[in-house]
């Protein structure tokens, strides 16, 4: 196994978590530094503070990878005698680039926001606030039936043919190529001048139509031809809707005060801010990762019972209240799901030899008395 560059690491995480996921002005991709380098440790964590970077510099990460832009505002200077400025100046120093997805890997499947579903348990889950509906298209290449499976793992690796939960999808249909090359060809299959034929398969996939020319790129590099026939087709249906937040229904029925238990202990949280009555049956859950204020009428619309999100401002509570929505705030921090969430993700991406870690720092700056 090779050692990657951060060019092909960071490549690789935007295959999950793609930048056009992400919403309007935010300020996510590479924040500090290079990608081109080698990288043997990438850290992996929620915010970048000076302990983070200590901890990045003793573990012997050159990357690192945050949910929490670091730079979220332009800055007009960088004084190292503030914390800002020292902070950049350590990892400058150290040669420790930092690269932020944001709102992307919120949106993304597999993101912050279905790894706090599956966290609380939730069933048969859907996007809450859709603000992504991918184009869709449909490549279908012509391959000699020895390099059919090699082909089609390519074009795989490459992210075509993946379907709501499924990955992998394709359809293959057999029949006969016919070709001549001509004197100036280099032939895989005939000779120069003489008529052609032999057994191919076609192989059919779907992918994003922002994705797919990665998957023709691979899909050409594994195919024995000198000259690929392939066609690519506009397709009118769209792929699910993708966005913020995900509602979905709990396995049994409790009350608003066991959920709470519930929230506390799988989030990993000491204490939660509750609105309505602690008695409340709740079955359908809307969550939605970090600051979710502005999505509250969406939740009530999406008919849950209640709420999970962080950051939640009083007159927001109040309006909840009003409106019969629950409302539980475990804090911004629940995020730190993500840290785990793309360490085990990363670590199955690559055949190279790169070492993901999952941050040991609590950014937390909230105490519970």
């Amino acid at each position: 196994m090779k050692i990657p560059n951060g060019q092909q690491i960071i490549e690789e995480f935007e295959k999950w978590s793609p930048k056009y996921l992400a919403m309007e002005d935010d300020p996510i991709g590479l924040h500090v530094g290079t990608l081109n380098k080698k990288i043997e440790r990438v850290l992996v964590t929620l915010d970048v503070n000076e302990k983070v970077v200590d901890e990045a510099i003793a573990k012997g990460a050159g990357l690192i990878i945050a949910h929490h832009p670091p730079i979220f505002r332009p800055l007009k200077s960088l004084q190292t005698d503030f914390p800002q400025g020292r902070l950049m100046e350590k990892l400058i120093k150290n040669d420790i680039a930092v690269y932020a997805a944001h709102t992307n890997l919120d949106v993304a499947a597999g993101g912050v926001n279905d790894l706090l579903a599956d966290a609380l348990g939730l069933m048969d889950t859907k996007v809450l606030v859709p603000t992504y509906e991918a184009e869709l298209v449909k490549i279908a290449v012509f391959v000699p039936e020895s390099h059919e499976e090699k082909v089609r793992e390519a074009l795989g690796k490459a992210g075509a043919g993946s379907i709501g939960d499924y990955e992998y999808c394709s359809y293959t249909l057999s029949g006969t190529g016919r070709f001549r090359p001509t004197a100036d060809a280099d032939p895989y299959i005939g000779e120069p001048g003489k008529m052609e034929t032999t057994a191919e398969s076609k192989i059919e996939v779907v992918i994003r139509k922002t994705e797919k020319d990665r998957a023709i790129k691979a899909m050409i590099a594994a195919h024995p031809y000198e000259e690929v026939a392939y066609d690519v087709f506009t397709l009118e249906n769209k792929e699910v809707a993708m966005g913020l937040g995900r509602v979905g229904t709990l396995e049994i029925e409790m009350s608003l005060a066991d959920f709470v238990d519930q929230v506390k202990e799988r989030l990993d949280v000491p204490a939660a801010r509750v609105v309505g009555p602690l008695d409340k049956p709740v079955k359908k859950v809307a969550v939605l990762g970090g600051d979710g204020n502005k999505y509250i009428q969406a939740a009530k619309r999406s008919g849950a019972d209640v709420y999970v999100t962080g950051d939640l401002y009083f007159h927001v509570a109040q309006d909840a209240e009003a409106m019969g929505l629950a409302v539980v705030d475990p804090g911004h921090h629940v995020e730190k799901v993500m840290i785990q969430g793309v360490v085990d993700r990363m670590a199955k991406q690559g055949d190279w030899q790169c070492e993901f870690l999952a941050s040991e720092v609590d950014t937390e700056p909230f105490q519970f008395r």
